[in-house]
């Protein structure tokens, strides 16, 4: 089961009848959505934070094991006492997003009214959550001191506030892309990919860009910052600092993103291919079959 809310009840009374064992899928953090820094949170936001962590360990009671796509994720279950948690990471598609693609960056940029020069690039839903608002304080210094711009690519409830937020003018705001084709061209005609969300389970997105050959710029919490300290290809920031935000994106700007780049493709490819993650997910559920 992949879901947190219907699903599992509805599948817990048919396992009772069936005998047959049941896995979930954590791939929603919502504990740490509602309190992404539970250390800084007002008491009603560690107030939800904590039911919801009481609900998570009710689910984690209904199934046999629950599969995280990370260790930073295996570890805030473990520690909220769930038993039988297993880290499968998620998959990439090596075909489509794949370095080659920037061979056609100049005509992507000019299909998506990009500009000439340096760009970094967010991919995803655009809420509260996802910390976009640090990242667009934290940019305006970076533009200033190095030119690069930013391109935000998604939709979400937060789009319309965040746009007329600090830093929100300079951005350059792209529509949710549906077609997977013309998404990965967009990967291969930007230097740089960031990843501001501490509360994300493993980044898929993060994922396409290292497969894409692009460098990550993350917050130091979350799935993501697991993946860029394995695959050495980015750096990190303290969470909900935009000034730290600013100061370790220009020294990464200054680096070799080409050189960068090749090492995230080489740990996709090494990590990420899909027969990997499956023989892995597979190996869960002969685990699962035989106890």
């Amino acid at each position: 089961m992949g879901s947190a809310w219907c699903a599992p009840w509805l599948i817990h009374l048919a396992t009772r009848r069936l005998d047959v064992p049941a896995v979930w899928f954590y791939h929603s953090n919502f504990p740490r959505i509602i309190a992404p820094r539970p250390r800084s949170a007002g008491w009603l936001r560690r107030g939800a934070s904590a039911a919801a962590w009481a609900y998570v360990r009710r689910l984690g009671r209904l199934v046999h094991t629950t599969i995280a796509p990370s260790d930073t994720v295996v570890r805030q279950l473990r520690e909220a006492g769930l038993e039988n948690v297993k880290c499968v990471p998620l998959g990439v598609d090596l075909d489509r997003f794949n370095p080659d693609r920037r061979s056609g960056a100049m005509q992507t940029r000019s299909r998506s009214g990009l500009p000439r020069g340096r760009l970094a690039m967010y991919v995803g839903r655009i809420a509260a959550e996802k910390d976009l608002g640090i990242l667009l304080r934290g940019w305006r210094r970076i533009e200033d001191r190095t030119g690069t711009r930013l391109v935000i690519v998604g939709d979400g409830p937060a789009r319309r506030s965040l746009q007329s937020a600090p830093g929100g003018n300079r951005a350059i705001w792209l529509p949710f892309e549906r077609d997977r084709d013309r998404l990965a061209d967009l990967y291969g005609a930007v230097d740089l990919y960031v990843a501001p969300g501490p509360a994300e389970t493993f980044g898929l997105a993060s994922l396409e860009a290292l497969a894409s050959g692009i460098p990550i710029l993350s917050v130091d919490e979350g799935g993501v910052a697991e993946t860029v300290t394995r695959s050495g290809a980015g750096a990190l920031y303290r969470s909900g600092d935009p000034g730290h935000l600013a100061e370790v994106g220009e020294r990464l700007l200054d680096a070799d993103l080409v050189s960068l780049g090749r090492m995230g493709r080489r740990y996709a490819e090494a990590t990420h291919g899909w027969r990997t993650v499956f023989d892995r997910l597979f190996a869960v559920y002969r685990m699962v079959l035989a106890s």
